[in-house]
């Protein structure tokens, strides 16, 4: 799947199909995702990516949830787009993170979404957008536990900050059209 490789037509239309060039890269990230898959699985395997990720075995966690993210589980998906983000275990690659993440805000995962907002906000893997930065943001406080809402509403607001109130109005509209599973 891949949902961020394209920049936006315009915030209300389609996106355009993604540039040969850039499938060929999201097939070289499948590759390699595939490549790093671990034989044996865990009964949580989630669990003993995290166990890995603490003890700082960024590698192995990296082995647990390939074959997840691979197979649709939004948590695994978002993980590993955070490791991809920050070099941990892999190569760091803004692209592939991006494209995870998008996979596990479109399943409604609030930590995927809110990492989007920040690569929209960022531009990192994809075009810089802050109507879509705070449209993610937006997202994740409103899908978040008590925990980490407040935080997802920080981030929001600070993108919103630099955002006009026409651009605040067209990411509200778009958080509010926003349906499971699409992106």
């Amino acid at each position: 799947m891949i949902c961020v490789s394209a920049p936006p037509a315009d915030h209300l239309g389609h996106q355009p199909r993604p540039s040969i060039r850039r499938r060929i890269k999201a097939a070289t990230a499948a590759a390699l995702l595939l490549a790093t898959m671990s034989a044996s699985a865990h009964a949580d395997t989630i669990s003993a990516a995290r166990s890995a990720y603490a003890r700082g075995d960024f590698v192995r966690a990296v082995r647990v949830l390939s074959p997840l993210a691979l197979h649709g589980d939004p948590r695994a998906q978002a993980m590993l787009g955070f490791m991809y983000e920050n070099g941990f275990g892999t190569p760091q690659a803004y692209e592939v993170a991006s494209d995870l993440y998008c996979q596990a805000a479109a399943a409604g995962n609030p930590f995927g979404q809110a990492m989007l907002g920040l690569m929209y906000d960022k531009g990192h893997g994809v075009p810089q957008d802050v109507v879509l930065a705070y449209k993610w943001l937006n997202l994740a406080a409103g899908n978040a536990g008590r925990a980490q809402r407040s935080d997802y509403l920080r981030l929001r607001n600070a993108v919103a900050s630099k955002m006009s109130t026409s651009q605040i109005a067209q990411g509200q509209a778009l958080a509010l059209g926003w349906v499971p599973g699409q992106f």
